[in-house]
């Protein structure tokens, strides 16, 4: 079946197919930079999301790609979709804060007088809940600021659908990331 493919593959040399997993790899390693780099921009170790559930809808739809920003020193407000994580749990959650608050610390028995960024707390609720989400904080009481990944900045309808296909069908991604990896050792530019 692949038996000419086979024979031309050989007829390549160790040096070539060397060199095309050389080029695969410098596409893999790019993607990878372009990804932290956006991370740092962004301030957010995950500077892009997708969708996964209906929780947020009509604002967001199941399979919506969201771009996210973490100012470091600016406060969250009520009416801003944020996207968290719980500890524990490796999916991340896209709702909208509902309630904010502030710790107050005092330090040598001074207060703070004007609250900080790092100390606030949020309670956030999907806009297609009933409640809001303090069963999904797994024992907290309100979201700190380091369970926050970011807040949306922008989005794109629908083009997640194929990172949850991935993910929903394994042999999918697998079967995708061997044809790639084939056609990049049998290209031959």
């Amino acid at each position: 079946m692949f038996s000419e493919e086979l024979k031309a593959f050989r007829r390549l040399g160790f040096r070539y197919v060397l060199l095309q997993i050389l080029n695969f790899a410098s596409v893999l390693a790019s993607g990878f930079m372009i990804w932290k780099g956006l991370g740092l921009i962004t301030n957010t170790e995950s500077p892009i999301v997708v969708v996964l559930s209906g929780s947020m809808e009509p604002a967001f739809y199941r399979g919506d790609l969201l771009f996210l920003v973490n100012p470091p020193n600016t406060r969250y407000e009520i009416g801003d979709i944020t996207v968290y994580n719980i500890p524990g749990q490796n999916i991340p959650i896209v709702h909208r804060v509902l309630e904010t608050h502030d710790v107050v610390k005092s330090v040598n028995g001074v207060r703070e007088a004007e609250p900080r960024p790092e100390n606030q707390l949020l309670l956030t609720k999907g806009d297609n809940n009933y409640l809001d989400d303090i069963e999904l904080y797994q024992g907290l009481d309100w979201l700190e600021r380091k369970h926050i990944v970011g807040k949306v900045r922008g989005f794109l309808p629908y083009v997640g659908y194929v990172t949850i296909a991935l993910n929903d069908f394994p042999q999918l991604k697998y079967a995708l990331l061997g044809g790639l990896g084939l056609v990049a050792l049998i290209q031959r530019e």
